[in-house]
């Protein structure tokens, strides 16, 4: 699984041909290691309009004989982040490829900015580097059927830090997690079906320090996950779409001090089931397993960086959501791994399902723990996307809450460009999946689109959390569990576009810089 390395270079004099382009990722026409780059830019402004505007590429006196200004545009505001940085460079990928760029060497140059406003921008570098390989990157099934070669030509990209600060080997790392991410999330829905998921993570862990183990075992899936089993009924029939459980461990060396949890929704492709999806909004469900990708993806990163101290446990559900004979349906009270009795309120609100067995499973795990953190992570709403925007929605327990957890992560999404939005466990939320019977102890969802719902992405948290007993673990019980809810709708594809935008390894930069 090749992809561009970033390299350091701390001494641009002795630099000859191993780059074939500079690259002048910045907010001035100014350089920090040539200083006729301003002038030559200058004089270029005077018969192109777009200077500083708009990407350029100028014959000049630098590394490759090339420059390539990429203007990142106003950050001294407000609302400014780094994300200027990180998409100034996506932006530009196609730029370098079309322009015949192999390897690019990049300045991060930020000017006129004052101590609080540079504190924002710290991680420039690698947000740059990141935004670069996020352009670059092209679907697993491109590469498999093209030269990857030529459709990826790009081998290494040159970072330019007289400091010698950036952890390149860190940097790549994130990248390789992101990549795996992006792969799994992205590519096609028979491809990547709960079997060629699981393969995948297989694949991409044989040898490392993460330990990995496939069920696939139909009796045993739907005694131990009963939830997760009636999601995929409709699809057992087809060998190919069987469900399959991926269950990833990583132990440190030494004393663990600290635990993480994560259960990843894999829905490989969600028709919606008996509340079949129409008007068209069925195409791009083939996404819905970001969040079990994004967990791979940390997991990967987790495998390269090998921390000390701190051991995870993962539990990724790779399902098919189809329509059949066989497909459970609403009204349905189906009885979740934890002993709770779910009625289903709809079928096209699955995720939930099946988090909600992977989360009672990792409780257990958790009780046993040192410092347990739990997580759930999935493209789970359309209504965290309408409330957020490109934001990965949090929302936490009250466990949760006291450690700061979604602080945390706030802060560091902020510095890696792969931001979060905390929201609140309400009352209301518990209330909205409250029974209406003595049959049935929990809700699973109502019958109208998360977008049209008031709290449309809060009151599912409330349902993971009784349907898995977390109930059983809030602040004032005996052994308290921080739990929180990750939903990647609307930070997990490019654009918001489902069919056709670029999954984006989110969340895996923010849980990286977070905690490793």
């Amino acid at each position: 699984m090749p992809f561009p390395n970033a390299v350091l270079e701390t001494n641009i004099a002795q630099l000859t041909d191993e780059y074939d382009a500079y690259v002048l990722v910045s907010n001035t026409l100014s350089s920090q290691h040539y200083p006729n780059i301003q002038q030559n830019l200058e004089q270029h402004q005077s018969l192109d309009k777009r200077v500083g505007g708009h990407a350029v590429l100028v014959a000049a006196d630098v590394v490759g004989g090339r420059l390539l200004q990429v203007p990142v545009g106003q950050l001294d505001r407000d609302y400014d982040d780094v994300r200027r940085i990180f998409d100034a460079a996506r932006n530009v990928a196609q730029t370098l490829l079309d322009s015949g760029v192999r390897k690019p060497l990049l300045e991060i140059n930020l000017a006129g900015l004052n101590e609080s406003q540079a504190a924002q921008f710290t991680n420039a570098v690698e947000a740059a580097y990141l935004g670069l390989c996020q352009g670059l990157w092209q679907p697993l099934e491109a590469r498999q059927a093209l030269d990857e070669h030529e459709i990826e030509p790009i081998e290494f990209i040159g970072l330019i830090d007289g400091s010698s600060s950036i952890d390149v080997s860190r940097l790549n790392a994130i990248e390789a997690g992101k990549r795996v991410a992006r792969d799994l999330c992205g590519t096609e829905p028979e491809r990547m079906a709960p079997p060629g998921f699981a393969d995948y993570c297989v694949a991409a862990f044989k040898g490392s320090n993460v330990k990995v183990t496939v069920v696939s075992d139909d009796a045993h899936i739907k005694h131990e996950y009963p939830l997760l089993h009636a999601v995929a009924r409709a699809s057992i029939e087809v060998k190919r779409h069987r469900p399959r459980i991926i269950r990833m461990v990583y132990e440190p060396s030494g004393e663990i001090t600290k635990t993480l949890l994560f259960a990843g929704k894999g829905i490989t492709f969600d028709t919606g089931g008996a509340d079949l999806k129409v008007n068209g909004h069925m195409a791009g469900m083939s996404r819905d397993k970001g969040g079990a990708a994004g967990v791979a993806g940390f997991m990967k990163t987790l495998s390269l960086l090998a921390p000390k101290g701190i051991k995870v446990i993962a539990e990724l559900g790779a399902v098919r959501n189809s329509i059949g004979a066989e497909a459970f349906i609403p009204d349905e009270i189906i009885t979740s791994h934890a002993g709770v009795r779910v009625r289903v309120g709809n079928t096209d609100a699955e995720g939930r399902m099946l988090l909600a067995d992977l989360l009672s499973h990792l409780r257990e795990d958790a009780i046993t723990a040192i410092n347990p953190q739990l997580f759930s992570v999935a493209t789970l709403t359309g209504h965290a996307a309408m409330a957020f925007g490109p934001y990965t929605a949090l929302v936490e327990n009250k466990p949760a809450r006291d450690m700061g957890i979604a602080k945390q992560l706030f802060v560091q999404g902020e510095l890696c460009a792969d931001q979060v939005e905390p929201s609140l466990s309400r009352r209301e939320d518990f209330d909205f999946v409250k029974p209406r019977t003595k049959a049935d102890d929990v809700l699973s969802s109502n019958n109208a689109p998360s977008v049209t719902t008031i709290r449309g992405h809060q009151f599912p948290m409330a349902f993971l959390t009784i349907a898995s007993g977390l109930d059983k673990h809030e602040a004032s019980a005996k052994q308290p569990l921080p739990f929180t809810h990750v939903d990647i709708a609307g930070s997990g594809i490019e654009g918001l576009d489902w069919q056709h935008g670029k999954p984006t390894g989110a969340p895996v930069n923010v849980f990286v810089n977070t905690y490793l």
